[in-house]
């Protein structure tokens, strides 16, 4: 036994010594005339030896991203062979101040203040920190709601909403993907490995798996942060603790005992537990997030998520990106996340306002919005009562799912079926017209243009107003978008309008769905127990059924319909119609974000209606 665990610690000392990363600790060396340790001695210096050995294959190896399940890690073979590694020896470990082991660099102190000051301001609430500081990356474990990131507070529902959104993006529509391995090949994100027309995802939320979800909550945070690093690059922060390449309870018991009394104050305590780590392989930075994914589902996921982005696009970045930089990226007096927050993991910018492209006042000054198309989209109640527009951009995303934005939260709102965002012919007319108007439109969102730029709208649109009317509109010097559409809607399509005598060119029903991640008693989730009913807390999964009527509003379409007749009824005087009466519409603050992007939109539900606070 004594000479196989001198082997053990000669091939330990061997592979350890290969190159001179960070050593642990360990016990002085032997001089020629002192005796030999005791074995209890022998032992302690082989575990050292061997651990750091482990950490050192493991940051050597670069392997695909594996199923937690079926990949037993360098750090866990060598557990195997060593299962005298107890609790206590593992707690002796959790050192915030120690550098032996780990990996990744540390902050200066300089970026540690300039992230905090960015984050937070100088005059952040320790309210607002502990909300930032005690949410993790978790899922629900209500089976009906198994696919949702559950929120225990407000404050950081931004960066819960937003990732909750591609999380849903590879569930749904890339499930293949998530329900296999691929060794060793880099993963690519682009959306066109799917076609999205006629494609409609399971709504059998219940039976994902935990090793499904884990995988799409780890591609959805590599694919956010390395568009962050404009697809070159990402920046993964981690804490700074010895030990957490070790798999199973040994991982969760460092972590845990590390977080203990840990509070977040000053961007010297960031300092002091932070380790960065950057990559430009996906296929590494996948494997990184993996490994690391106990430390996003502690208590300080979120924050060490929001941490990841910035780092990823460049402080000097972020700030460029902003109109005002002096501002903290989280609002008092609440702890929100700021829109910028938001952007940043849709698009990549930290920009702050919703509107295409960018908005131009002459003389160098001018507003940021989004620049590009997004995989997920944006909706906002703040649209619905004209305190800003969100552009095409946003409101029209490749995938089906939104963002949804209240005054003061951030749900998520979704389809299976990818058609529904697909026009028909009546829709892409109204695109087109609208679009070249906010082409012209310089009032940021305020819905007038110019009679200059009007008559290029009417060119580019191809629309031509009787003259009475054009005289009309143009009598003020300006243009305003609610007189100029009521003008469309009465001119015939021969002119470019868009009357239509059948009254069914825009008719469109369809299913979606909307997540609240605050867990709150739920009366949809109720179970009968015994005859009698009990409330179970729960993040909010609501199904609505949208009607988008043919008629422009739902009033004409109400009043205008032919109803078949039912039996001994009157019949319609021979015309058929396949258009029938819908539901009678439910309302609440949701279905004035749906309008934003279906502005006839008729909803119904069942149960509790949904809520976006």
């Amino acid at each position: 036994m004594a000479d196989q665990e001198e082997e053990d610690l000669r091939t330990a000392l061997r592979m350890s010594m290969q190159s001179s990363p960070p050593e642990p600790k360990r016990s002085k060396p032997r001089d020629g005339g002192t005796p030999v340790e005791s074995p209890e001695d022998l032992r302690r210096m082989k575990r050292e030896l061997m651990a750091a050995a482990a950490e050192k294959r493991l940051l050597e190896t670069s392997v695909s991203f594996p199923s937690p399940s079926q990949s037993p890690s360098p750090s866990k073979a060598t557990a195997d062979k060593n299962p005298v590694k107890s609790a206590d020896s593992v707690r002796k470990e959790v050192d915030f101040g120690v550098k032996e082991g780990s990996s990744g660099k540390e902050l200066s102190i300089e970026e540690a203040n300039e992230l905090f000051s960015m984050v937070f301001g100088s005059g952040v609430s320790k309210d607002i920190l502990a909300q930032w500081s005690n949410q993790g990356l978790r899922f629900s474990c209500d089976p009906e709601t198994s696919m949702g990131l559950v929120q225990h507070e407000g404050g950081p529902c931004g960066v819960l909403a937003t990732l909750q959104a591609f999380v849903l993006k590879h569930l749904l529509f890339f499930p293949d993907e998530i329900g296999k391995v691929t060794s060793n090949v880099p993963q690519n994100l682009d959306s066109g490995r799917l076609s999205k027309s006629q494609y409609v995802a399971s709504d059998n939320f219940s039976s994902l798996t935990e090793d499904a979800k884990a995988r799409a909550l780890v591609k959805s945070m590599d694919e956010i942060l390395f568009m962050c690093g404009d697809k070159k690059r990402a920046v993964i922060a981690t804490l700074n603790v010895v030990g957490l390449n070790i798999e199973g309870f040994a991982k969760n018991e460092i972590i845990a005992k590390a977080l203990e009394g840990l509070t977040i104050e000053t961007g010297s305590d960031l300092q002091k537990i932070l380790r960065i780590d950057t990559y430009t392989s996906e296929t590494i930075a996948l494997q990184k997030l993996h490994t690391a994914l106990p430390v996003f589902q502690s208590r300080m996921g979120a924050l060490l998520f929001l941490i990841s982005a910035l780092l990823s696009r460049g402080l000097d970045s972020i700030q460029a990106d902003r109109d005002d930089p002096s501002l903290p990226l989280v609002t008092a007096p609440f702890g929100h996340a700021s829109q910028e927050i938001v952007n940043l993991l849709l698009c990549g910018q930290a920009v702050p306002n919703v509107f295409d492209g960018r908005m131009d006042f002459g003389g160098g000054m001018f507003l940021k919005g989004i620049s590009m198309s997004v995989e997920v989209g944006f909706l906002t109640l703040l649209e619905s009562l004209n305190f800003c527009k969100v552009g095409q951009h946003l409101k029209c995303p490749k995938w089906p799912i939104w963002v949804v934005g209240s005054e003061s939260h951030y749900t998520v709102l979704f389809a299976l079926d990818t058609s529904v965002q697909d026009e028909n012919e009546l829709e892409e007319r109204e695109s087109q017209i609208r679009r070249a108007f906010d082409a012209q439109d310089q009032s940021g969102g305020g819905g007038f243009i110019s009679v200059e730029g009007f008559h290029q709208v009417l060119r580019e649109a191809g629309i031509r107003l009787p003259s009475e009317k054009l005289d009309h509109l143009c009598s003020t010097g300006f243009i305003v978008w609610s007189e100029f559409w009521q003008v469309i809607l009465d001119l015939d399509k021969s002119q470019g309008g868009l009357k239509d005598s059948s009254g069914l060119m825009g008719k469109k029903v369809f299913d979606l769905y909307h997540f609240n991640g605050i867990a709150k008693s739920d009366i949809n989730g109720s179970h009968a127990t015994s005859g009698a009913e009990t409330l179970v807390q729960r993040p909010r999964l609501t199904k609505l059924k949208v009607s988008v009527p043919p008629r422009w509003t739902p009033e004409e379409f109400m009043a205008d319909v032919v109803v078949s007749s039912g039996p001994g009824g009157n019949e319609s005087s021979g015309k058929d119609t396949e258009v029938t009466k819908p539901e009678p519409s439910q309302h609440a603050p949701l279905v004035d974000c749906i309008r934003t992007r279906w502005s006839r939109a008729v909803c119904n539900w069942v149960g509790d209606p949904p809520s976006i606070v």
